[in-house]
């Protein structure tokens, strides 16, 4: 299919509307089609009280936006012949060995039984879980000890896992899936594995190769007037300001490189990415994964080939539960019909707390990019309707 330029302007109408509407801060837009950007939208503010508008070079907080790039960096240690899928990960993490599983308020936990492996913790079927899973009581002891929420640990990766160890997991590996710290564990792991700190093995293995030079865990001292501000829809307030740019906390290095959700990155930057994603893992003479390995990590890897509402049992995740599956860090749709918005069996992606998106679809030869700014995640269906005006412009 072709995409029609001119139907491509409901993509502008729609999202333009959450700002004029006081929903969005900024809408920030990219169509890449057959290897080549075919639509990019700027609209917004980048702060809303100083009205300063947004760029094409403003940086976001991405949050699990993370979670496909940490998960890639485990799988190029997959591919060196590092780790395998199946290993546990009380292999590589002894603190991680002997772990538990609640069962019941007054109750002792009973052992993790089989281990959590590698292949558990990229499918978030490892039973962890995070601390903004309110209805869920193994989420209020990840509370307690300040891991899980919207706010750093107080600890560095190593210091996280040491206290994820001391906690039980949601249920048995393999049973459920549940949505959080899975890939902070990826990237304690990938520093295990490499040798190096997760900052610098990303640096030099995926974000420096593909030419990503905005994305990391803090920005530039002199690019803080570059970073956007992020909002929070309260019962009072659409727009509450959340977290304004600081240089005392977004210009140091954060003592919790989080592989979850701890990146800031650019539409240019996260556009390359999915160039990268679309070329089979290749961007620009510079490979940073095997295509045969990439199409792995998309393809549905839930026990028995189960969607996530079968196989779900948490309140919250970044895409719907309904015909999604899930692959190595990446969600996977299975069937458009049962998810109830267009798209392609197979295409793959994942969102960010802020409302941010991506996904690709390799039967189209398509990727978009959509950032904003605004917590959490589902206050609007933006992300389907985006799905509907992107894909109404295939003719």
């Amino acid at each position: 299919m072709e995409l029609d330029p001119d139907r491509l302007a409901n993509v502008t109408a729609m999202t333009h509307r959450y700002v004029d509407d006081g929903r969005f801060p900024n809408v920030v837009t990219a169509v890449i089609h057959r290897g080549e950007e075919v639509y990019r939208d700027v609209y917004g503010w980048a702060d809303v009280a100083e009205q300063r508008p947004v760029r094409e070079d403003s940086i976001f907080r991405i949050f699990s936006m993370t979670k496909p790039i940490a998960s890639l960096a485990l799988m190029q240690c997959y591919e060196r012949g590092e780790v395998l899928l199946e290993d546990p990960v009380g292999r590589y993490l002894p603190e991680l060995a002997d772990l538990t599983v609640w069962a019941g308020e007054g109750i002792d936990p009973v052992p993790a039984e089989p281990p959590v492996t590698v292949k558990h913790l990229l499918t978030h079927t490892a039973g962890f879980t995070a601390g903004f899973q309110f209805g869920q009581p193994v989420a209020t002891l990840y509370r307690d000890a300040g891991l899980g929420d919207l706010r750093p640990p107080r600890f560095d990766l190593a210091g996280f896992t040491q206290v994820l160890g001391s906690l039980p997991l949601v249920d048995q590996p393999g049973a459920g899936f549940h949505y959080g710290v899975s890939t902070d564990v990826v990237g304690r792991l990938v520093e295990v594995l490499s040798g190096q700190d997760l900052d610098a093995y990303l640096d030099e293995h995926v974000l420096g190769p593909l030419g990503m030079v905005d994305t990391g865990f803090w920005v530039p001292e002199d690019q803080i007037g570059r970073l956007c501000s992020t909002y929070l829809k309260t019962p009072d307030d659409p727009m509450y300001p959340m977290d304004t740019p600081d240089p005392a906390r977004h210009c140091r290095r954060p003592q919790f490189l989080s592989g979850a959700g701890g990146l800031v990155s650019t539409l240019g930057d996260y556009v390359r990415f999915c160039r990268m994603l679309l070329g089979g893992g290749a961007l620009d003479g510079q490979r940073v994964l095997g295509a045969k390995t990439l199409s792995y990590m998309a393809t549905n890897h839930l026990p028995g080939g189960v969607t996530l509402n079968e196989l779900g049992m948490d309140t919250f995740s970044e895409v719907v539960m309904e015909g999604m599956g899930f692959g190595l860090g990446v969600s996977v749709l299975v069937d458009p019909a049962i998810a109830g918005a267009i798209g392609s069996a197979g295409e793959y992606g994942w969102g960010g707390a802020a409302s941010t998106v991506f996904w690709v679809d390799p039967a189209e030869e398509l990727a978009v990019v959509f950032l904003t700014q605004l917590v959490p995640s589902d206050a609007y269906p933006n992300r389907r309707r985006l799905r509907a005006t992107v894909y109404g412009a295939l003719v």
